[in-house]
């Protein structure tokens, strides 16, 4: 940050404005200059969308109101994708860089535990208060030390209160009741990528996670990959098989199966299997 405000302020006033940051920035755009100015379209022809809607809806037809709320569910679906795509890029690339500055790190056994909150919360702190991190050489003082080492132990302590890490440990005896709210739906998925494709099939695959996670009835997705080859072992937790079957007819989920075909060497291998609700009920109290 400290070069990149001296090479924009290249008057050396120390101070920067509006105009000299657009200046800047201006000229790095690239290909991100189109995708702007089809933002800018875009932003103008939907607001014309909704305020047509907005006086012509409650005097149209069953049919006609039926029509717009399809549309309109499908603009937010199109819009969602889009959003995952830049999401996954984004965590992609802060991934690379925060990797880049704490040196290599050995490949064994890759575990991505994805919950919501406490991962945001856990790449926006490995940014901000990492010691490999540029900017935490501006707290010089002991005090300020003092202060980030206490911050670290107050995260720590909220990650262990909100951690939620499956471990499955039956007790001697039980008995369960003949229903399917009575088990919960395990998915072991093993994938084989080609090695060209890794990079490819890794923004699919978190794109993928990501939607599943936010789906009615999906417990848990961890993601594992094998340090000696290019093989993926995914786990789904579904509160049932019908929730399941429901997740694998959706859209993002049919696109990515449809990117597999690209990206693996050899079929997808399904395993599935039910074990007691009452197992994961226990650990996560």
């Amino acid at each position: 940050m400290h070069e990149l405000f001296h090479t924009i302020d290249s008057s050396h006033t120390d101070n920067l404005n509006i105009e000299k940051i657009c200046e800047f920035f201006s000229q790095h755009l690239g290909e991100y200059e189109n995708v702007l100015a089809a933002l800018e379209d875009l932003n103008i022809s939907i607001l014309k969308a909704m305020d047509k809607t907005k006086k012509e809806y409650q005097n149209s037809s069953n049919l006609e109101q039926f029509v717009t709320r399809l549309l309109l569910k499908e603009t937010i679906n199109q819009f969602q994708s889009l959003q995952n795509s830049l999401e996954c890029a984004m965590e992609t690339t802060e991934e690379q860089t925060r990797q880049e500055r704490q040196g290599p790190v050995k490949p064994e056994v890759l575990s991505i535990n994805w919950s919501g909150k406490r991962s945001i919360r856990k790449l926006k702190r490995n940014n901000s208060l990492s010691p490999s991190n540029t900017n935490f050489s501006i707290l010089n003082s002991d005090e300020d030390t003092k202060w980030v080492t206490q911050i670290n132990r107050l995260q720590k302590l909220i990650d262990r209160l909100e951690k939620k890490d499956l471990k499955l440990e039956p007790r001697e005896e039980e008995v369960l009741e003949g229903n399917a709210k009575s088990h919960i739906f395990i998915v072991q998925r093993q994938m084989s990528v080609l090695e060209e494709e890794l990079e490819e099939f890794r923004l699919a695959l978190r794109q993928y996670v990501v939607s599943a996670t936010t789906q009615t009835g999906c417990l848990h997705i961890s993601v594992q990959k094998l340090s000696n080859e290019s093989r993926f072992i995914i786990y789904e937790f579904w509160e049932s098989t019908s929730l399941w079957k429901m997740h694998i007819q959706t859209n993002y989920s049919k696109t990515f199966q449809r990117s597999n075909v690209d990206f693996l060497d050899t079929p997808e291998l399904i395993t599935t299997m039910l074990v007691p609700a009452s197992w994961w009920i226990l650990n996560n109290n």
